[in-house]
């Protein structure tokens, strides 16, 4: 089992909640808990803080969720990895970093937390009921900092466990959606994760009349061209550009090839 730095006791949380709320979500998720701090943590979004504090100023206030959405994102993105890794043995690094960012992507986070109704859990500050884009992005963090808080309490297997509930239901459904999906988003994505930059795309050529014109697009990145593309229109020519790229960026020869050049240009 994992052990945290530093044990969070229910002692902290006291001065300000002392209800079944962590117990009531373990049975709900049908899971056993070992330290119930751990779960009450992840359920303590930073908009109640200040709540919290005005209400007992002279009681240091509890952490919010937010170092937990860190350690649950990483082992979210692990757990999938190694998935995918098992899943498809014949794809290349390209098409899994693409499988595993359609995976790992706030909106399906969301969707998950509203399947098991994280919200109804959470411990909120008023302002946060406001809009539903506010909600959404406090729900896929809660939604991660759930999966940090089960891997501290009950190790890396049982985060695991967890995680793959969703994860092997969806994953037929979500491969084949991305092989459909429109390539610049998907080279998007794919680079984004990567290397945290997206591609820069420029029309080389256009021919024909006014009514027939025939547009070549090149997509690139770090200077480096990664495919090119035509069509009838500046927007498919640069679809078809980055569906070029897509189809050569399946080796890690290829993706080092642009680490390289980012490195050059950062040097």
């Amino acid at each position: 089992m994992i052990q945290p730095v530093a044990t969070v006791e229910e002692a902290i949380f006291a001065p300000f909640v002392q209800d079944d709320r962590p117990q009531e979500l373990a049975r709900a998720l049908d899971i056993q808990i070992h330290n119930p701090a751990f779960l009450r943590l992840a359920l303590t979004h930073r908009s109640v803080l200040h709540e919290w504090a005005a209400a007992k100023p002279d009681v240091p206030t509890p952490h919010s969720n937010e170092r937990l959405e860190f350690l649950g994102d990483a082992y979210l993105g692990m757990i999938v990895a190694e998935e995918l890794f098992n899943y498809a043995p014949e794809a290349q690094e390209g098409e899994l970093t693409s499988w595993r960012v359609a995976l790992v992507r706030a909106e399906r986070l969301v969707s998950w937390a509203r399947e098991i109704s994280l919200g109804s859990f959470l411990y909120l500050g008023t302002g946060e009921r406001i809009t539903e884009s506010a909600r959404d992005r406090m729900l896929a963090g809660a939604f991660e900092a759930l999966i940090g808080a089960i891997a501290l309490d009950s190790g890396l297997d049982g985060a695991r466990d967890f995680v793959l509930r969703f994860v092997r239901r969806d994953i037929d459904g979500v491969l084949a959606r991305k092989e459909t999906a429109n390539p610049k988003g998907r080279l998007q994505e794919l680079l984004q994760d990567r290397f945290r930059v997206g591609p820069t795309y420029r029309i080389i050529n256009f021919e024909g009349p006014d009514h027939a014109r025939v547009f070549t697009a090149e997509v690139a990145l770090f200077d480096q061209a990664l495919g090119s593309g035509t069509g009838p229109s500046k927007r498919e020519a640069e679809q078809d550009a980055a569906r070029d790229a897509l189809s050569r960026l399946t080796t890690k020869r290829q993706l080092d090839r642009l680490a390289a050049a980012r490195n050059g240009i950062m040097e």
